[in-house]
């Protein structure tokens, strides 16, 4: 299967992504590690991986007879500087979801495989199935996973997502990554403003600014954690920024990905006045629709709160009279904290 296993590398090249793996459907080494993620309680409240927990030893949880798992990383860097304000992940700077990109490109080398062989069974995977994505990544030869538990590769850094391609026909495996090449460098692990890193390799959801402004869409997020959260609106890239190897990272990405300054910074204030209607006009098509209107506009009064403008007040005190408990009660923070 050598010959299929380059042609399928050489047509995800083609299409865009940044590395292409291959590696075998096994019960992964990173399995035991997350079922001691979720006892120790580092899940938060992420109950579908508790509830999916056995799904993830096998990659037959997600596909009965898998033998092989194809690993795309699709680069979503430009090179673009961070900006102030409202800031959002940087994979979320563009003009689509990137499950909306992967997808299609990942169907592409599906077709592949079964033009090839007309018999093979194929399920394309964008983490929103119970599969180790990052753990696959490794054994496919991508990366290893660094101190912030991202997959770094040396070649590309961590600026990249990840979707799979799941395959009952054996393919030609790539090596596995077996080294790490953090040494003894903390930098991601020191920067953290919420100490959401217990211990190298292992990060506590509950502590997690990506989990609270995006995750944690339903309830406030906790008091002590609100003046770590800064100024980020949506997600969170500390850890990534200052990872020396992101300084390798290509600045070569799809138009998707494509940093739109309506997309980073967000202004605040003019969030907080957007209507239902308005919200779902603007975000509907974008990564910052998951966390809600109420969880986004939530996320909004926070930082408005620690930036302590004072300028931001009519907004805040019009979001007391908003219809979400959510919001009215990170608007009334928020003013606290500006001395109202």
């Amino acid at each position: 299967m050598n010959s299929i296993s380059e042609r399928l590398k050489s047509l995800g090249l083609a299409l865009g992504f940044a590395q292409i793996g291959i590696a075998p459907a096994v019960t992964p080494t990173g399995f035991h590690r997350l079922l001691q993620w979720i006892d120790n309680g580092h899940s938060a409240d992420m109950q579908w991986v508790e509830r999916r927990r056995e799904a993830y030893r096998h990659p037959d949880g997600v596909m009965p007879g898998t033998r092989s798992v194809i690993m795309a990383a699709m680069n979503y860097n430009d090179g673009a500087e961070p900006a102030g304000g409202g800031r959002v992940a940087r994979y979320a700077w563009g003009s689509a979801d990137y499950h909306d990109v992967l997808k299609p490109r990942l169907l592409k080398l599906a077709d592949l495989l079964r033009s090839e062989v007309p018999t093979a069974r194929t399920r394309v995977v964008i983490d929103t199935a119970p599969l180790l994505e990052r753990d696959f990544g490794r054994l496919a030869g991508i990366g290893w996973f660094g101190k912030n538990t991202m997959l770094i590769s040396r070649t590309i850094g961590s600026w990249f997502v990840l979707g799979a391609v799941l395959t009952d026909v054996e393919l030609a495996y790539d090596k596995p990554v077996e080294q790490n090449y953090c040494g003894s460098c903390t930098r991601c692990l020191d920067a953290c403003p919420t100490d959401a890193f217990p211990e190298p390799g292992v990060l506590d959801a509950r502590r997690c600014i990506s989990y609270l402004t995006i995750e944690l869409r339903k309830e406030p997020i906790p008091v002590d954690l609100r003046n770590g959260i800064g100024e980020w609106l949506f997600g969170c890239d500390i850890c990534q920024d200052v990872c020396p190897w992101n300084r390798f990272a290509p600045e070569d990405t799809l138009p998707e990905f494509r940093h739109l300054v309506s997309m980073n910074p967000i202004d605040c204030r003019e969030l907080l006045t957007l209507s239902v209607e308005e919200f779902h006009a603007r975000f509907d098509s974008t990564p910052l629709s998951r966390p809600g209107r109420a969880g986004l506009l939530r996320n909004a009064a926070i930082v408005l709160g620690n930036a302590k403008d004072r300028t931001a007040e009519p907004e805040l005190l019009a979001a007391l009279d908003d219809e979400e408990p959510l919001i009215r009660e990170a608007a009334a923070w928020a003013l606290g904290e500006l001395g109202q």
